[in-house]
């Protein structure tokens, strides 16, 4: 039986449905697959099982994205592959950080119009939720690599409908082709999060992108709605990962945005009176009133399941139901700020899951971003054996280290704080000299 995804935020857009039942891609495949091989033979793509085709009727934005004849052209302009320009652009760094910063505005803006914050979300999470932490070679151990652009990972049920989510953020890839699909993805799955009101995320970028579609993980990596033991298997699957108890309840939070659609999950009603006016294309059934604001309510709604027009799916409901789960999910529904706090924590965790960065630290795009500080000057700290210094020798000290641009309050630079404690120790050992 094909999986089924726990639907984590899905999409919505104005855009009509699409009908046809088979597409050829030509040269647009150089763009869904970068590589060298990729780029020079033709890839074509056939919707003739039933799985393709409800996958690909499924994607509202699949007419814009791929079109025969006339479409198929201006399809080829859009997705042109730029592997070849990723040498001259990001030179040491797998991403460009300052387009990595223009591209979150134009994700900011994005949002604005398409309010397609859960499908960004949910597009971040399954590039990055095939990881498995007993595998350590990269990329086979799956994680947080761009795989999920490619058509084969694509057509993973779990995955259904994520078409459209690439769809949204090629332009942007197009814009700025410094900026690796791996990095982008986790970008817009961030962003979103924090756009619909939830917390800031304390993400780092410089992902690695697979190359070809030969290094995409093997479906059944992701988790499933409906299992006969919801518990079992939200372990099984996180575990996998790396991940503990109080980040899987956290993480289910995030369905406090989006729509699950029965056409694309198989849960959910086709639509409800929260989401039949949609923003965006109309349906679907959602987790929440709000399903566009990141807030707790997930964990309200689940606990006291007043209103039918709600989802809640078996692995949802487990959350109450599992001693372990439960004591996160009540404190989460009671406290939003310490959701907020460890959903952010978790988030960042699950975007690095099996990422291989360049610079191998990663590097943060945030202005602002903490760094470890010298050690500020306390003149005590420097005594010799068991006896103080004098306070004679304390204020020597100190005018040595002022005399070298620092102050109490001021650390000196790193190459300055070095001589002075040269200084403090010529210093200590003339006063042990004097003293004997």
């Amino acid at each position: 039986m094909a999986q089924r995804l726990i639907q984590f935020p899905l999409t919505y857009s104005s855009s009509p449905h699409s009908t046809m039942t088979s597409l050829t891609l030509g040269s647009a495949a150089s763009r869904l697959l970068p590589s060298a091989t990729a780029a020079t033979s033709a890839a074509k793509l056939s919707l003739s099982s039933p799985h393709s085709v409800k996958l690909f009727r499924s994607s509202p934005l699949i007419s814009h994205l791929f079109l025969p004849q006339k479409g198929a052209a201006a399809a080829s302009r859009l997705l042109r592959s730029r592997s070849s320009s990723y040498s001259t652009v990001t030179k040491c760094f797998a991403s460009d950080p300052e387009q990595l910063k223009s591209a979150r505005e134009d994700i900011k803006e994005l949002l604005k119009t398409k309010f397609c914050h859960p499908i960004l979300v949910r597009l971040g999470w399954h590039d990055a939720g095939t990881y498995n932490k007993n595998i350590e070679d990269w990329p086979q151990r799956g994680g947080a690599n761009g795989s999920l652009r490619f058509e084969i990972e694509l057509k993973h049920a779990a995955n259904a409908g994520l078409v459209n989510a690439l769809q949204l953020l090629l332009p942007i890839k197009d814009k700025y082709s410094g900026v690796t699909y791996a990095d982008l993805f986790q970008l817009a799955s961030a962003t979103a999060v924090e756009e619909a009101g939830g917390p800031k995320i304390p993400m780092k970028y410089g992902r690695v992108d697979v190359s070809g579609p030969e290094q995409c993980p093997e479906e059944g990596r992701l988790p499933d709605a409906g299992p006969p033991s919801p518990a079992a298997h939200l372990r099984d699957v996180f575990y996998r990962m790396g991940l503990n108890d109080k980040e899987i309840v956290a993480l289910s939070g995030a369905h406090t945005l989006g729509r699950s659609r029965p056409e694309r999950s198989g849960w959910g009603m086709p639509e409800t009176k929260y989401t039949k006016d949609g923003p965006g294309a109309p349906g679907g059934q959602s987790w929440t009133v709000q399903w566009l604001k990141f807030d707790n309510s997930y964990f309200k709604d689940i606990k006291e399941r007043r209103d039918a027009e709600l989802l809640v799916l078996p692995t949802d409901a487990v959350l109450f139901e599992d001693p372990a789960f439960k004591e996160y999910a009540e404190k989460y529904a009671a406290d939003q700020e310490a959701f907020f706090k460890d959903y952010a924590e978790a988030h960042a965790k699950l975007s690095n899951l099996g990422a291989k960065f360049d610079p191998p630290e990663g590097f943060s795009i945030d202005e602002g971003t903490s760094q470890p500080q010298p050690e500020k000057f306390v003149a005590a700290n420097y005594s010799t054996g068991k006896s103080e210094l004098s306070e004679a020798m304390k204020q020597k000290i100190r005018a040595e280290y002022e005399g070298l641009g620092g102050s109490p309050d001021k650390p000196l630079p790193s190459n300055y704080f070095l001589n002075i404690m040269i200084v403090i120790g010529v210093l200590a050992i003339l006063t042990s000299l004097l003293g004997n």
